[in-house]
């Protein structure tokens, strides 16, 4: 059984860990920026959900479930969450959970990540489906929340995602993470999501490579992925969801 709560000493916001999401409340709304399912894109919110959900089986194939935007829905309704959420889903164990924190004199930077590496691909690999849109939800999700006290422009939060993904690519190629469709490292999974939160503190413009913000945001997120996937390596494959 999972079991964390805890109040973060940023943003007035809380963290809250169990087996069925990951969950951090904030007492006034932040700005967001998501690819999240649930309120995606740049939003105020203060919610941000990851919820665990069962891996879909071959023999799940006819049955016809509701969208993954009204199951996270009813979901956090269900809790009883407040204001508005940004909500992702995921079929990776909970115990994958990983945080890291980097401060740097009044600023602070955290991240808080689930994962699993069975639904790995690499950029450019074929598509399982050919609609350009698709509600399947596979295993092996990397879904990882950022949150800054720092105030970030818009487009350093778009930086920040652009760090994000590369620190997962890099992950993958140190484990050596290949995909089962080009055989070829992966540069992530199939269904991966990113959550980019800000606060209102120190007013920050960039956030790409050659600047602290840029590093910060790589190393938080690269030392949390890095420690959850030597976990599930340790698992085996058969574990790897």
């Amino acid at each position: 059984m999972i079991s964390l709560n805890e109040n973060l000493n940023f943003n007035d916001a809380k963290l809250e860990v169990t087996e069925n999401h990951v969950h951090i409340e904030f007492l006034k709304p932040v700005e967001i920026l998501s690819s999240a399912i649930l309120n995606g894109g740049f939003t105020n919110a203060s919610n941000i959900v990851n919820m665990k959900v069962r891996q879909n089986k071959n023999s799940d194939s006819h049955k016809t479930f509701p969208s993954p935007e009204i199951t996270i829905k009813e979901y956090i309704e269900s809790k009883k969450w407040r204001g508005k959420s940004v909500g992702m889903m995921t079929a990776a164990n909970m115990k994958s959970f990983r945080s890291s924190r980097a401060v740097k004199d009044s600023v602070i930077v955290q991240s808080f990540i689930t994962m699993g590496v069975s639904n790995a691909r690499r950029a450019g690999d074929t598509a399982d489906w050919k609609s350009l849109n698709s509600n399947n939800l596979k295993p092996g999700t990397i879904n990882i929340i950022l949150g800054t006290n720092a105030r970030l422009s818009k487009s350093a939060m778009v930086e920040a995602l652009m760090i994000i993904t590369e620190a997962k690519a890099c992950i993958m190629q140190d484990f050596n993470i290949l995909s089962p469709v080009s055989k070829k490292i992966a540069t992530g999974t199939g269904t991966d999501s990113c959550v980019v939160f800000t606060g209102t503190g120190q007013k920050i413009d960039y956030c790409g490579k050659h600047v602290l913000m840029g590093e910060m945001v790589a190393n938080v997120v690269l030392k949390s992925l890095k420690e959850s996937l030597s976990e599930i390596v340790s698992w085996g494959k058969t574990q790897w969801i």
